[in-house]
């Protein structure tokens, strides 16, 4: 009686596979899945960069550009962003301190604020400027509170503010949105540092002083700003 198997021949494997094939086949499909899977991960991952590269990119093109009003080392600068000009409602912003919290120039509502915008603390002239309105924050009424602002990451300006014994006004960093510097027009196209400016804003919101420093390695006039405040 045949048995339905011919004499010498392999019996199937369960489920009708060929045995010894089921997991060579097996393997063949997890490793083509899984270049698949990267692959497809790697697409991901490069659209997604490329599409905040566009988005950066896309936002700069709608700043407004302005030439003629600062120089470094006698090399014209193009700043970025909207003039704000004296007798302007002052754009509020936001900054953050030390432990990366937001601050806002609205928190200071009420208040005549000062603000000094530098370029880096890590340069002489910026360093000069912030120790100079440092020590002039103590002569000043109550009601003023003076900012400093650059793009100086906040762990970098914790390490300057605590070796130059800066207490007596607030170091802020721009360096999380350029809100600052954007809103103010003094962001330094190329460079992703503001121009060196003084700004007062009154109680009521309004600017009243401003300068923006012409030469960015000089300093401001101090007695000029100093005058606005009191």
């Amino acid at each position: 009686m045949e048995t339905g198997l011919k004499a010498g021949a392999a019996a199937p494997a369960r489920g009708g596979a060929v045995s010894g094939r089921a997991p060579r086949m097996g393997c063949g499909l997890r490793y083509e899945g899984l270049v698949a899977l990267l692959a497809a991960g790697l697409t991901l991952a490069s659209g997604c960069c490329m599409m905040h590269a566009r988005m950066r990119s896309e936002k700069n093109m709608v700043l407004k550009e302005r030439t003629g009003v600062v120089t470094m080392k006698g090399k014209p600068l193009t700043l970025l962003g909207t003039e704000v000009k004296v007798g302007d409602k002052a754009p509020d912003f936001r900054v953050v301190e030390s432990g990366f919290n937001p601050v806002k120039l609205s928190d200071f509502k009420g208040r005549t604020v000062l603000i000094s915008a530098v370029p880096s603390l890590d340069t002489t002239v910026c360093a000069l400027q912030t120790k100079r309105f440092n020590e002039e924050a103590d002569k000043l009424p109550d009601t003023v509170v003076v900012l400093t602002i650059s793009e100086d990451l906040p762990f970098a300006q914790s390490r300057f503010c605590g070796a130059e014994k800066i207490q007596k006004i607030k170091v802020l960093s721009d360096s999380v949105w350029r809100d600052f510097g954007e809103k103010y027009g003094i962001l330094i196209q190329g460079m992703g540092l503001l121009a060196r400016s003084v700004w007062v804003i009154s109680p009521e919101g309004k600017v009243t002083y401003r300068e923006v420093v012409p030469e960015l390695t000089n300093q401001p006039d101090y007695a000029k700003a100093l005058a606005a405040v009191k």
